[in-house]
C-alpha cells in the first residue's frame, strides 16, 4: 500500500487550488513518507485551512509508532480507530503530484511510481484526531491516509488497495462545507478508474563504489 508520494512546495499552503491553472513547472517536488509532518488541508469554522499532521496514528502501546496509518473506506465509518474522526468531520484532503505502490508480494519491497497523465494534481483523502499524549508540550495532531479497492492498473502489481482520491466536486462533501449525510460522504470514496495514469519501477540512486586504496592516495580506506 501506499506509504511515499510527491507533492510540489507551493502545494503546501494551497487551500482553494484553481483546477485549471498549470502551475509553476519549476516548482521543488518534495517526497512525502510515513511518519512526515502532511500538509493536510482541513476545514476550521467555515474556512480551509492546512495543518501540519503527522502520518500515522499513535500505536496504543507507543505513540511514536505510527500504527495505523490507512484506514479502508468500506467500514470507514464503523471501525473504532477511524468512526470518531469520519463522524466528527476531522476529515481532511492531501494534495499528491505522484504516489508509490509496491506489490503484495513475499520478498523485497519494489516501489511502484504512480503518474496521473491528465491530472495536474491528485487530492487524496484522510482523516485525523488530536492526541494529548503525557510528556508531550503540545498535542500531537496525527492523520491516515483513506484507501479503496486498487483500479485496474495498479491491480497488475499485484496489489488490492489504493488512495482514495476525490473528485473536484467531493471536496466540499469531504471536508464538510456541504451538509451531507454519513452515507454521501462515504460515497466520495471511490476507485478511480479510466484514467491515463502511467505506472513505472522506482529507480533507486546508486552509491559511487569507493576506490580501492593506494599508498600514495588512502582516501579509499575512510
Amino acid at each position: 500500500m501506499c506509504g511515499k508520494f510527491t507533492t510540489k512546495a507551493s502545494w503546501t499552503e494551497i487551500v482553494d487550488f484553481i483546477w485549471s491553472a498549470a502551475g509553476d513547472p519549476e516548482d521543488r517536488i518534495i517526497t512525502r513518507r510515513v511518519m512526515d509532518d502532511l500538509p493536510v488541508i482541513v476545514l476550521e469554522g467555515e474556512e480551509r485551512r492546512v495543518m501540519p499532521m503527522r502520518w500515522g496514528f499513535p500505536d496504543a502501546q507507543d505513540w511514536r509508532r505510527p500504527k495505523p496509518i490507512h484506514a479502508r473506506s468500506e467500514t470507514i465509518e464503523t471501525t473504532r480507530a477511524f468512526a470518531p474522526a469520519f463522524h466528527g468531520g476531522q476529515r481532511g484532503i492531501v494534495l499528491m503530484k505522484s504516489f508509490n505502490e509496491a506489490p503484495d508480494i513475499d520478498g523485497p519491497t519494489i516501489q511502484h511510481v504512480i503518474t496521473p497523465g491528465d491530472d495536474e494534481m491528485l487530492a487524496a483523502a484522510f482523516v485525523w484526531q488530536r492526541y494529548d499524549i503525557a510528556g508531550l508540550a503540545q498535542p500531537l495532531f496525527a492523520c491516515v491516509l483513506v484507501t479503496v479497492p486498487a483500479n485496474s492498473l495498479i491491480a497488475t502489481l499485484p496489489t488490492d488497495r489504493m488512495p482514495a482520491f476525490l473528485a473536484q466536486e467531493d471536496w466540499g462533501t469531504w471536508l464538510g462545507e456541504t451538509p451531507a449525510s454519513p452515507k454521501a460522504v462515504k460515497a466520495c470514496l471511490k476507485t478511480v478508474e479510466g484514467v491515463r495514469w502511467t505506472m513505472n519501477r522506482e529507480e533507486r540512486a546508486r552509491t559511487a563504489r569507493r576506490a580501492k586504496p593506494f599508498v600514495s592516495d588512502p582516501t579509499g580506506l575512510f
